[in-house]
């Protein structure tokens, strides 16, 4: 999935680990992904979460898709920083799920906190 992913690939995100229900994602900041205050946008640091999300509930050939998201930022940070994305599976029952995203900074302190509800379609993957 991600291999044909252009907008995780434009923003230079980098899968670290791929397992079922577990993944994660990092991505160093560039000046170009900060807002007026000269630190990082937050819809990148919701795309980075939302992209190890993503990962972690597409573990088999159905197509799992985002029914919905919130975030906390909790910490800003700055151009040249390496954030890193963990998600988690918490609970999955018929085709729905609920996922955690920890962004964590380079030096371990906790970014922004992600909660994903996932829905498997009835779709397939493409094949490569």
């Amino acid at each position: 999935m991600l291999q044909r992913d252009r907008a995780s690939a434009a923003l230079g995100m980098v899968v670290e680990r791929d397992e079922p229900g577990e993944a994660v994602v990092s991505m160093r900041v560039r000046d170009d992904m900060t807002n007026g205050f000269a630190i990082t946008h937050g819809g990148m640091v919701f795309a980075l979460a939302d992209t190890a999300f993503a990962m972690a509930c597409n573990e088999d050939d159905g197509v799992t898709v985002a029914a919905g998201a919130d975030i906390a930022f909790l910490k800003a940070t700055r151009a040249g920083q390496t954030l890193t994305a963990h998600a988690r599976r918490r609970a999955a029952w018929g085709r729905s799920g609920l996922y955690d995203v920890t962004v964590t900074d380079e030096s371990g302190d906790v970014v922004a906190e992600f909660r994903g509800r996932s829905f498997t379609t009835r779709r397939e993957h493409l094949a490569d």
